[in-house]
């Protein structure tokens, strides 16, 4: 069982208030960036302990020792300034990353929990009769900055999936140009690919696994002259052919740039775009055109 699944069990345990506490002033909450590298969706993270170290903080799904005395919510800036409106600035609050680490900025918030004993946490005393474990009094926040949540183990971020699909080994386009070998000037060199533009690939991501089905989007023919077309499609042979181009006399290179997007879906579910794209270089065909001259000769000779 993973430990978000645990958690959820654990949460049962903890009532989380409905109340919305006090929307902070504080500029750096205004920002209203979510982290572009691990997010929870449209929900909410909870922890069962959470500890600074350093400038980072660093959440659990359990405690050491004894009962906790408070639990913890991490949420994005939107989620804790602007959840009804929508008006979210698109400012990116990034977090230097660690391999096999998920981290995140969190604005991090907690509340009282009952002891088992009825005590008081931190001066004050839970409503009489809540069991113990139970959630009292306003969330409070403690902490916001960049939190190392690998421990709560939250789904893969579309950011987070790309930062794994730039690093596929997506197929390298071959050049194809018509004719094959020598071409000539006052006719147009077509020019195709044959190699696939569809790609699946199962990555595992913290446990998670992610099926990225990449396809090419758009293709960039350098024709070797100095020109550059731009398409949608691979192009095709003679007589389908979409994609031409006319040279003077000489010899050329043709190269062929492929960008790629994809969508993705983490333990079988539903599909998501992924955000970005990512670009690959085929190998490059060379081909001669000649300037073809008429010559008059003689039958007789």
């Amino acid at each position: 069982m993973r430990l978000a699944q645990a958690l959820v069990l654990a949460v049962s345990l903890v009532a989380l208030s409905g109340a919305e506490t006090a929307k902070a002033d504080d500029c750096v909450f205004r920002s209203c960036a979510p982290s572009p590298d691990v997010t929870a969706g449209d929900g909410e993270l909870v922890a069962a302990a959470f500890e600074v170290r350093g400038a980072t903080g660093y959440a659990s799904a359990s405690v050491d020792t004894g009962a906790p005395t408070y639990s913890f919510r991490l949420r994005t800036q939107c989620q804790v300034t602007d959840v009804d409106v929508g008006g979210c600035s698109s400012d990116a609050v990034t977090c230097d990353q660690t391999e096999g680490r998920a981290i995140s900025y969190y604005v991090v918030q907690r509340q009282r929990l009952v002891q088992p004993d009825g005590s008081a946490v931190d001066g004050q005393e839970p409503p009489a009769g809540q069991e113990a474990g139970t959630g009292y009094g306003a969330f409070e926040t403690t902490f916001a900055g960049c939190v190392d949540v690998t421990d709560l183990n939250p789904p893969p971020s579309p950011a987070e999936v790309f930062r794994y699909f730039q690093t596929l080994p997506l197929p390298q386009l071959t050049t194809r140009q018509q004719p094959p070998g020598e071409a000539l000037v006052g006719l147009p060199v077509i020019f195709f690919t044959d190699s696939p533009t569809t790609q699946t690939f199962t990555v595992d991501i913290r446990g998670f696994d992610v099926l990225i089905t990449a396809n090419a989007v758009s293709y960039t023919w350098r024709t070797g002259d100095g020109t550059t077309l731009t398409t949608t499609d691979p192009g095709a042979p003679y007589p389908d052919h979409t994609i031409s181009h006319e040279y003077s006399s000489g010899t050329y290179t043709a190269s062929l740039t492929t960008t790629w997007g994809a969508t993705y879906s983490v333990d079988g579910g539903v599909s998501a775009d992924v955000p970005g794209t990512t670009t690959t270089d085929g190998a490059p065909a060379t081909f001669t055109v000649l300037q073809a001259r008429s010559v008059l000769t003689s039958p007789y000779d």
